[in-house]
């Protein structure tokens, strides 16, 4: 990785933050605690509902909300991975 990619990757530089709940990992623009979540706490997500925070360590490996996915990379500017490119 150069140097230029490695500040960017450690700051947090979108309106939203990635937090597991119900059953995926979802993106949040709710304000993000220095010390997560208590489980149980409820966030609203940019797939349009609301979902309780787990922050156990299995949680973190919960496959990624399609709808955040893509409404996150809206916000970040960033093109789906795919998207664009010619078929073969």
């Amino acid at each position: 990785m150069s140097q230029e990619v490695i500040p960017l990757l450690m700051s947090r530089s979108h309106p939203f933050s990635w937090r597991p709940g119900d059953g995926a990992r979802h993106a949040t623009a709710d304000e993000r605690p220095n010390r997560g979540r208590p489980v149980g706490t409820r966030i609203s997500t940019l797939c349009g509902t609301q979902v309780l925070a787990d922050e156990s360590v299995e949680a973190w490996l919960w496959v990624t909300c399609p709808r955040c996915n893509i409404e996150a990379h809206k916000l970040a500017g960033i093109p789906m991975p795919g998207a664009g490119d010619e078929p073969r």
